[in-house]
């Protein structure tokens, strides 16, 4: 089996997130900064090999979109282009950063280093891989 990647991708900053490969754990992988995410993935498609690619979805609370849908829908389309042979399937992403905000305060971790939104949008990643294993 292959491993299944997250993105909870951002204007500035892409969280990601990976299974192991046989699918069981979902895991932070690294926060990068979102120009740089096509390259990252390249090197790390490269290393490991993916089945899917899984991408949080900005919603409103009312399914309209938010004001980063339109960003996410032009990754997709770069993704789906710079890497063919690796579906993407989007999943809603409503209130994983509140949800990731809780854990870190839940693990026990400072305020100083709650307010690093890098580790935010990465445990953000990693919830949304967390929720679709779960539903699948």
């Amino acid at each position: 089996m292959a491993r299944i990647l997250c993105i909870d991708y951002g204007k500035k900053r892409t969280g990601i997130a990976v299974t192991d490969p046989l699918q069981i754990i979902a895991t932070g992988l690294t926060t990068v900064d979102s120009h740089e995410l096509i390259s990252f993935l390249k090197k790390y498609f490269q290393q490991e090999e993916v089945d899917l690619i899984v991408i949080g979805e900005p919603k409103n609370l009312d399914d309209s979109d938010t004001h980063a849908t339109p960003l996410v829908k032009a990754i997709i389309k770069r993704l789906e282009k710079e890497f063919p042979k690796i579906p993407v399937k989007k999943v809603d992403e409503r209130f994983t950063s509140k949800m990731a905000k809780q854990a870190m305060i839940d693990m026990g971790m400072k305020k100083k280093d709650r307010r690093n939104k890098r580790t935010v949008d990465e445990i953000a990643a990693t919830i949304i891989l967390q929720e679709y294993m779960a539903s699948v």
